[in-house]
């Protein structure tokens, strides 16, 4: 029976999901291909970690193929949303206006990105009664 872990992916279960975002659903010899690439790692241990992480319901696994195929659970998107969304609760006791400013003081921004605030602030207050 698969318990579901909550929580944040661990720093190696980031560096296979985005493996598994950039490549697609794959079986386990080409995660562990180019997380062997990142990472100093042996099979067993990609094998063991796509085990925890099916457990954790962050991947799903194709038992119908052979071999098997992993995809996440989540996009790249969804997982970023709710990592930032604990990051500001967590951190920021719910002040996403704290996590911005601190985003911008850490960070030369690009003009384009500046643009891109500014044109997220207009809309916001666009939403506003």
């Amino acid at each position: 029976m698969k318990k579901h872990v909550a929580g944040q992916p661990t720093e190696v279960e980031l560096q296979i999901l985005r493996i598994l975002w950039e490549l697609g659903p794959s079986p386990v010899r080409e995660i562990h291909a180019r997380l062997q690439t990142e990472k100093e790692t042996n099979y067993s241990t990609t094998v063991k970690m796509l085990s925890i992480m099916l457990d954790k319901g962050l991947v799903k696994r194709d038992e119908n193929a052979q071999p098997h195929i992993y995809r996440p659970v989540q996009s790249r998107e969804k997982t970023g949303q709710r990592m930032v969304s604990d990051l500001i609760e967590k951190v920021y006791d719910g002040a996403a206006m704290s996590l911005v400013l601190q985003a911008l003081a850490h960070s030369k921004a690009t003009p384009a990105e500046l643009a891109e605030v500014r044109r997220l602030l207009d809309e916001l207050e666009g939403q506003s009664p």
